[in-house]
């Protein structure tokens, strides 16, 4: 490969801005583990449904988190030959993939409710309000850890959500558990497991279809194609304009590319129309990477290249180049 493309491929690699420290991440993580194990174990001791869905979500938010840290880190390598754009996509495989798991794990959730519900079994309340409280500490604390990056990132915004909710569970578990104490209802144990899953089920759709747009080169959510299109036909010097596409290159950045039918053949005008069409495009749109071609077409829109003759005497024994 010549210094030419690697140029090309330097220009194209992005560095993240506002991500978080991988430090602080990982400390997230390791705070998040420690309470499931507690909760795990003081759900199980005590019985309570409710303080292990409290669990499960927190080991999904850990490992939300540690996919959403190897993504980061691969999201940071330089584009190569193998990845010309760059790997910024490696978070939204992450995001997907963590979408699932909250899936997966919020319908498993609502099987053991039905299951607790047909076979009741004994709850006790005081070790559920006091570890739900320590977890209501600690997930606050995490969400504030993880917070900076939640401004620049669908992964860790998603983490960030995540925690948050966790929190407002931990809440709900406290809750149930006063109500078992005070009156012996267990039935609130069954009732908040409910809703907890219900809410990692609603924040799990709530990812999948903007994650999936994305990685399949969907128009960005904010960008219209008919206005793209409109504005491209509306600058000076645009006669036509055909094979037009635009998708998102990751979270962040935006690809476009377009054949252009100018209103003269001339080269170096055409360069001049391509700096004006990419002002726009910059301007109005935020796309920065626009590959325009310049193209006259005939009466069946087939792409026709014209170039100048050659002088007379060079080259002109040799046979036109035809792709």
């Amino acid at each position: 490969m010549n210094q030419r493309i690697l140029d090309g491929m330097d220009a194209h690699h992005h560095h993240p801005h506002g991500t978080l420290s991988d430090r602080r991440l990982a400390w997230a993580i390791v705070i998040n583990v420690l309470l499931t194990l507690v909760q795990i174990g003081a759900g199980v001791v005590s019985g309570s449904l409710g303080l292990i869905a409290d669990a499960l979500h927190n080991l999904s938010d850990a490992a939300s988190m540690g996919i959403a840290l190897l993504a980061q880190r691969i999201a940071r390598r330089p584009a190569d030959r193998l990845m010309t754009f760059g790997y910024q996509r490696a978070e939204l495989v992450a995001t997907l993939i963590n979408a699932i798991a909250l899936l997966l794990v919020g319908g498993y959730l609502l099987v053991e409710a039905v299951a607790r519900f047909v076979s009741p079994q004994p709850v006790e309340g005081w070790p559920v309000v006091i570890v739900a409280g320590v977890a209501l500490v600690i997930d606050t604390l995490t969400a504030l850890i993880i917070a900076g990056g939640a401004k620049h990132s669908l992964n860790m915004r998603a983490a960030f959500l995540h925690n948050v909710s966790d929190a407002l569970a931990s809440v709900g578990v406290i809750v149930a558990g006063t109500l078992i104490l005070l009156y012996g209802l267990t039935l609130a144990d069954l009732v908040i497991t409910v809703v907890i899953s219900g809410y990692v089920i609603h924040q799990a759709l709530g990812l999948v279809p903007r994650t999936v747009r994305l990685l399949m080169g969907a128009v960005p959510d904010d960008l219209e194609y008919d206005a793209i299109v409109a504005a491209l036909r509306a600058t000076p010097g645009v006669r036509g304009i055909h094979h037009l596409h635009v998708w998102s290159l990751d979270e962040h950045r935006r690809a476009l590319e377009a054949h252009l039918v100018p209103d003269t053949d001339d080269l170096a005008a055409f360069e001049q129309l391509k700096q004006r069409v990419r002002a726009v495009l910059r301007e109005r749109f935020n796309v920065e990477h626009a590959t325009l071609e310049p193209c006259l077409a005939d009466h069946e829109w087939v792409p026709i290249v014209r170039m100048p003759r050659p002088a007379r005497g060079e080259h002109a024994d040799r046979p036109a180049h035809r792709h």
